[in-house]
C-alpha cells in the first residue's frame, strides 16, 4: 500500500497510528539517517559551542549587540541539534512507540522552538546589519545592549508560545480536525500557520539583506571613488560590506537547506503524500541540521574578530601541547644527568 491509511476502527490519536509515519523500512535507510544525524548533530554542537565560547570569552565581542544575536543563533542551533537528533532517531530509526501524545507534542514543540528561534535570530542579525548600514551615525544610539536583550527575550518567548500551541490544545485530536500527513497529532491548520510564520521570517530576512546588499554596493563604489580618503569611516564601511556578504552567505545556505522541507510541507497540505515522498521528507529534514552546522563555519571564516579569537585559542592550545611534550623530556634529561653525576662520584670514590 503506497499511502498509509489508518483503519476506520483505529483512532487517529492512538499511539499505534504513529507507525504510519515511520517510513524508513530498510536497514540501509535507517543507518543512513542515523549516520547523517550523528555526524551533523555532533559537528553542530561542537562548532556552535565553540562560537559561544569565542564570543563570551572576549569582552570586546560579548558586549556588541551583533554578537549577542549570533550567540542566540548558536544556542538555538545547539538545542535544535540535541532535541532533533534524539527525537528523530528514536522515532525513525529505533521506531519507539512507547510515548504518549503529550510527550510527542512536547518533543515537536522543542524542535519547533529551536528552529524558529534560529530563524528569528537570523532576522535580528539582518535587522542589526540593516540599521548599521542604513543609519550608521545613529547605530549605537538605536542598537544598545539593553534593547538587544529585550529583543532576544521577546524572540524566545514568541517562539516558545507558537511551538507550544499543539500541546496546549491546537491539535487534530482535541479539535477532531484533519491531521497532518507528515507529523502525528498535528492539525493541518496549525502546520499551515507555522509555514506562514516561517515564510514571513524568510521574507523579512530577504528584504533586509536586499537593502544591505544595495547599500554595500554603494559603499564599494564610494570607496573605489575616494580611495585617497582612508579613515575610520571607510574602515567601518569595509567592515559592514564584509558582514553583509557573510550574512548573505548564511541566508543562501538557509534557503537551500530549508526550501525542500517547506515545499514538501506545503504540498502535504493540498495533496496526499506517497511513502516515497515521506522518505524524501525524512532525509530532507537532515538538511536543517546541515544549515545549523554550516552557520558557525561561515562566522569563523568571515568574522575577523571571531577568526582572530579562534587563532589565539589554537595558538594557546598548541603552546600547551608543546609544553606538555617538552616537560617530560626535560625531566628525563635532568634525571639522567643527575644519575651520571652520581655514578661519576661513586666511581671516583
Amino acid at each position: 500500500m503506497d499511502i498509509c491509511k489508518i483503519h476506520e476502527n483505529a483512532s487517529k490519536c492512538s499511539v499505534n497510528s504513529t507507525e504510519c509515519f515511520m517510513v524508513l523500512r530498510t536497514q540501509a535507510q535507517k543507518i543512513s539517517i542515523a549516520t547523517l544525524c550523528g555526524l551533523f548533530g555532533t559537528l553542530c554542537i561542537f562548532e556552535n559551542s565553540l562560537v559561544l565560547y569565542l564570543i563570551f570569552s572576549s569582552p570586546g565581542t560579548r558586549r556588541k549587540p551583533s554578537y549577542l544575536f549570533i550567540s542566540s543563533l548558536a544556542l538555538a542551533d545547539i538545542l535544535a541539534s540535541i532535541i532533533f537528533v534524539c527525537s528523530f532517531v528514536n522515532f525513525h530509526v529505533f521506531n519507539q512507540t512507547d510515548f504518549s501524545k503529550e510527550t510527542y507534542l512536547l518533543q515537536l514543540g522543542g524542535v519547533n522552538t529551536s528552529f524558529s528561534a534560529s530563524l528569528s535570530s537570523l532576522l535580528l542579525t539582518a535587522l542589526d546589519r540593516y540599521i548599521s548600514i542604513s543609519r550608521p551615525s545613529e547605530y549605537k544610539l538605536l542598537m544598545t545592549r539593553k534593547r538587544a536583550w529585550v529583543a532576544l527575550g521577546l524572540l524566545w518567548v514568541t517562539c516558545v508560545t507558537i511551538a507550544s500551541l499543539p500541546l496546549l490544545g491546537w491539535n487534530c485530536c482535541t479539535l477532531d480536525s484533519t491531521c497532518s500527513e507528515l507529523f502525528p497529532f498535528v492539525d493541518d491548520n496549525y502546520l499551515s500557520s507555522w509555514i506562514c510564520f516561517v515564510v514571513v521570517l524568510l521574507g523579512c530576512i530577504t528584504y533586509a539583506y536586499a537593502h544591505v546588499l544595495w547599500r554595500a554596493h554603494q559603499h564599494v563604489a564610494y570607496m573605489e571613488k575616494h580611495q585617497a580618503q582612508v579613515g575610520k569611516q571607510n574602515a567601518r564601511m569595509r567592515m559592514d560590506v564584509m558582514l553583509a556578504k557573510t550574512l548573505v552567505m548564511v541566508l543562501t545556505v538557509l534557503v537551500l537547506c530549508w526550501s525542500p522541507v517547506l515545499v514538501l510541507m506545503i504540498y502535504s497540505i493540498f495533496a496526499r503524500l506517497s511513502n516515497h515522498l515521506r522518505k524524501v521528507f525524512a532525509f530532507c529534514s537532515t538538511l536543517c541540521l546541515l544549515n545549523s552546522m554550516v552557520n558557525p563555519i561561515i562566522y569563523a571564516l568571515r568574522s575577523k574578530e571571531l577568526y582572530s579569537s579562534l587563532r589565539t585559542l589554537f595558538s594557546r592550545f598548541r603552546r600547551q601541547v608543546r609544553a606538555s611534550e617538552e616537560s617530560p623530556e626535560g625531566e628525563s634529561t635532568h634525571k639522567s644527568s643527575m644519575i651520571e653525576t652520581v655514578c661519576e662520584d661513586v666511581h671516583v670514590t
